[in-house]
This record gives structure tokens, sequence and C-alpha cells, in this order.
């Protein structure tokens, strides 16, 4: 990378920054104006569309900086584990937790844009949530126990994973950084949480007859 391509770049972040800091006393996305992200970035508004095209394309790439890294490091977790459901488990979650916390800005950003933002960024946070569910679902198929399980199925289950993962978020960003003991007992019982949903996915078969079928 050259000096001007590391400068461009360090400019980009800035500017992503000064978004998220915006946002830190609770604004929502769509209330911030490009001014107010130059000025707090430090940079005239015609550097912006030498980055983003407008504010949308901005609120897009602050989706992608933390989804696809979060979708690198849980594959990363899951393959360590050869398989061991019980170890993918309890890693991925340790890992999630942590990334969570340590990215709190973006996770807060998501948390509050996926139900509230503009149409463009509601679903590129849908589909980038998807493309976790089938990451899951592709690596569910290393568990020896979950081998056979239909397709549609192992969506099903990895989507409930991804849901529950999501409704940590708020309690997790909630915990303040002194709370080791709180934040432990989060990552036990979501650790817990999810080994339910792995246990009543070993016993699942969708294509087993429900009471009303028998009573017929």
């Amino acid at each position: 990378m050259t000096i001007r391509d590391d400068r461009k770049q360090q400019t980009r972040q800035t500017l992503l920054d000064a978004a998220l800091k915006l946002m830190g006393d609770g604004r929502s996305f769509v209330s911030i104006s490009l001014r107010e992200v130059t000025r707090e970035a430090g940079v005239v508004p015609t550097a912006f569309y030498r980055h983003f095209k407008d504010m949308d394309e901005l609120g897009l790439a602050l989706v992608d900086e933390v989804t696809l890294s979060l979708r690198r490091l849980l594959r990363e977790e899951r393959l360590k584990a050869h398989g061991a459901g019980h170890i993918a488990i309890h890693s991925s979650v340790m890992m999630f937790l942590l990334y969570v916390r340590q990215e709190s800005r973006y996770f807060d950003f998501l948390a509050r844009e996926r139900l509230s933002g503009s149409i463009k960024i509601r679903e590129a946070i849908q589909r980038e949530f998807n493309h976790l569910a089938n990451d899951l679902a592709t690596d569910f198929r290393l568990f020896p126990e979950m081998q056979n399980l239909p397709s549609d199925d192992l969506n099903m289950i990895a989507n409930l994973v991804v849901n529950t993962a999501i409704n940590w978020c708020g309690e997790i960003l909630s915990l303040p950084a002194e709370q080791v003991r709180l934040q432990y007992e989060l990552s036990m019982r979501a650790v817990k949480q999810l080994r339910l949903i792995f246990v009543g996915a070993t016993h699942w078969r969708s294509d087993q007859e429900g009471p009303e079928a028998k009573a017929g």
C-alpha cells in the first residue's frame, strides 16, 4: 500500500468513526447529516465524496465493517473445534461476546438500525445476518449428530442461533466494563441457551407426525 493509499484509508476510517461517534448519544443514523460527519472527521465535504456516494453508502460500509470480520472470526472458531459441538458452542459464544464488547459502537449501530434505520441499511443488515446463518448451516454438517438433518432444518436451526445471538447484544452492551461477574453470568447463560437449541436440534425431525396427524 502506498502512502497515498494509506492516507485515503485513514480518511475513510475517520469518516466511519465520526458517524459512530455522532450516534454515541443515542441518535439514529438517518438523523445525522453529511456535513456533521465531515465536520466531526475534520475534512471538507468534497473529501467525503471520494469515499462514499452518499450517507446510505457510508451506512452500508459500517454494516460491512463489522459483519465481515464477525463471519470470519466465527468460522475460524468453529473450524478449530473440529466438529466437536460443545467445544464449538463454548468458544464461539466467548469470542462473540468479546467481539461485541470490543466493537460496541458498531454493534450498537446494528442493533438500533436493523429495526428503525433506512430501508437500504435494514436490508443490508438482514442480508448479513442471513449470510451468518448460511455459514452456520454449512458448518453444522461438520457435527456428526447433525449430518443427516435436511437442509431446511439446518437453515431453521442456524437462523434460531443467529437471532438468539442478536438478542444478546443489547444486554452485553448495557453491562458496565467493570461488572466482570455479570459478564461471566451472561456468557454462561448464553452457552446454556445454545446447548438447549442444539439438544433440541439433534432430536428434531420435521417429517415426524404431529399430534393432529396422529389423532386423524
